[in-house]
């Protein structure tokens, strides 16, 4: 597993044709931004703007989770969805 493997599989999440239902893209944007950034460090958003909270709780889980760890899971969940996509 590398940064290429990491960065070919953002490239082909762009790609997809078929739809990804919200929470599979929360899951998929809280391992992206663990694996670039790591732990959350922004301030929690207002109650009143519900997708930055969904995304910032998201991003939460995975609190403590190293950046290859959130790599490796974030390429295995591209390729699911890659394989569960229409023909």
């Amino acid at each position: 597993m590398s940064q290429v493997e990491f960065e070919m599989a953002c490239a082909s999440l762009k790609q997809l044709k078929g739809p990804v239902s919200d929470q599979e893209k929360l899951l998929v944007y809280s391992f992206y931004k663990q694996a670039t950034q790591g732990d959350c460090n922004i301030p929690v958003p207002p109650a009143t703007d519900v997708r930055a909270k969904a995304k910032y709780e998201a991003w939460m889980v995975n609190k403590g989770m190293s950046k290859m760890d959130a790599m490796r899971i974030y390429i295995a969940k591209v390729e699911e969805l890659k394989k569960n996509e229409p023909c």
